[in-house]
């Protein structure tokens, strides 16, 4: 598969047709639980059985850094579903903690070492593209680190 990885503040695919999807949970230890149960779900209904195993790591990951590392009361989880590649979303309110993209080869080499600190890795690895934006403006309130999956063979 082909990565494309997005700079560390572009926002996610645009979804032309397909549908979406919204789960808002409490900033609680079981949050990356329920996205997990969420997304399994939701892809299994939506014919998109391949991506299950990798949507539920990548989304756990992101859920997870959310619940540890910002004060934000809801994580919110967003799902575009389309024919061939599904996007996954997840916000919180503490738009000024963003996550620092893998970029440099010292950060990735330090993060396989240590216990934890390898969600962003994770998500590269296994997404076709990623990134993450902060929404609200001129008065940013929100920020949302994104992923995309995308069947076998359909690479952009």
């Amino acid at each position: 598969m082909t990565h494309v990885h997005a700079t560390a503040y572009s926002s996610p695919p645009d979804p032309q047709g397909g549908e979406n999807y919204r789960l808002a949970l409490p900033n609680t230890s079981s949050a990356a639980k329920l996205s997990r149960d969420f997304i399994a779900s939701l892809l299994t209904v939506s014919r998109h059985r391949g991506l299950v195993d990798d949507a539920r790591l990548c989304v756990t990951e992101l859920v997870t850094d959310a619940h540890r590392h910002t004060r934000t009361s809801l994580i919110r989880v967003g799902v575009a579903v389309q024919r061939k590649q599904v996007t996954v979303s997840v916000a919180d309110d503490d738009h000024w903690a963003l996550p620092e993209p893998p970029a440099f080869r010292e950060v990735r080499e330090e993060a396989r070492e240590r216990e934890g600190g390898r969600g962003l890795l994770i998500v590269e690895q296994l997404a076709l593209a990623w990134g993450m934006t902060v929404l609200g403006g001129c008065f940013p309130y929100r920020k949302a680190v994104w992923f995309t999956l995308a069947r076998a063979g359909s690479a952009p």
